[in-house]
């Protein structure tokens, strides 16, 4: 055997090694009163979301009703919407250095986040700007985002030791490094995806918990259904799998059976932010050890109380509210 073939054999040897999921629990850290229950990393614009009585078309103007200026995101969105639920929660995000990075990291410090681990970098803040329709809630946004978190920002011995790590998968090679690190030292990885925009693949391997919108999970799995869907998700994620289906409600596979909830009708004023909501209820049902048919009510209760408000973060709901409007329901139901 020539020395180039031996060098290539090894070089593929730890290629492979350095794809498999790590082996879990395999390195042991204590759980201190600095540790957090849910550490997330992903994107964190600041959203500018203008209220209009009707979408115009294209080429045309109109007069907005209302302006929101908040932090948006997937992740700091749940979190805050976890931390309102008395959970202790932790952020990894990018801020620009400018008005709208203090912005963001203020309005988490508020809400109970920990943002001791954020980075603030010389670089314009990621800026989410779009229109909210009166009366059906929709919605429609754009994103502009160049900055980003990378693995070599991340110091993993200076992190909190969380239950959970939540991820966007957006800036794939640092949520790789963050989830690898999650099965190491024990901790859930959970992952939300809203809709198809790069490639996750390498990291469902490294999913516990798999909460998607059939916005991402049909295309992805090129099925027309959410049945056939995590079917075809299951051969790729291990853990547990959940597709939301918007005012269908959401349908999951805990891997024995399939579990469906349906969405709660209310008045839609705001749908900005449900998934997120849904997420936070979801998560908070896990760090309780709930059945997934609790996390999935839960999560329904948390999103459709989100639609009766205006705003992704100030229409998050209280723990209070949600339990009280799962109260209501059930009463009505008897």
């Amino acid at each position: 055997m020539s020395l180039r073939s031996a060098t290539q054999r090894r070089r593929n040897s730890e290629s492979a090694l350095s794809n498999s999921p790590p082996e879990r629990g395999s390195l042991k850290l204590s759980r201190s009163k600095n540790s957090v229950e849910c550490l997330g990393l992903g994107i964190v614009p600041l959203d500018i979301l203008f209220t209009v009585p009707y979408f115009p078309k294209a080429g045309h103007k109109i007069d907005a009703v209302n302006l929101i200026i908040q932090g948006g995101g997937p992740v700091p969105n749940c979190l805050v919407g976890l931390s309102r639920f008395g959970v202790r929660t932790a952020f990894i995000g990018a801020f620009g250095d400018d008005l709208w990075g203090r912005m963001g990291i203020d309005e988490l410090k508020r809400e109970q986040v920990d943002v001791g681990n954020v980075f603030i970098k010389r670089q314009p803040s990621a800026l989410a700007s779009g229109m909210i329709e009166t009366g059906s809630g929709r919605r429609t946004i754009a994103l502009y985002r160049k900055i980003a978190v990378k693995p070599s920002d991340l110091n993993l011995h200076a992190l909190p030791v969380p239950k959970v790590i939540h991820l966007d998968g957006r800036d794939l090679p640092a949520c790789l490094k963050l989830a690898r690190w999650g099965r190491k030292i024990g901790a859930r990885v959970s992952l939300d995806i809203g809709s198809m925009r790069n490639d996750v693949s390498p990291l469902l391997p490294l999913v516990d918990l798999l909460i998607v919108a059939d916005a991402f999970a049909l295309p992805f799995t090129r099925t027309r259904a959410a049945r056939a869907a995590i079917t075809e998700l299951r051969r790729r994620c291990p853990g547990m799998i959940v597709v939301t289906e918007g005012m269908k409600g959401s349908l999951g596979f805990d891997g024995g059976k399939w579990r469906r909830q349906r969405a709660y009708r209310v008045k839609n004023v705001d749908t900005t932010g449900a998934g997120d909501s849904f997420h936070a209820g979801y998560l908070y049902g896990v760090l309780k050890g709930w059945s997934m048919p609790e996390c999935l009510e839960f999560g329904a209760a948390a999103a459709a109380l989100k639609c009766t408000q205006p705003g992704a973060r100030t229409g998050a709901p209280r723990l209070s509210q949600v339990r009280q409007f799962l109260r209501k329901r059930r009463t009505a139901n008897a």
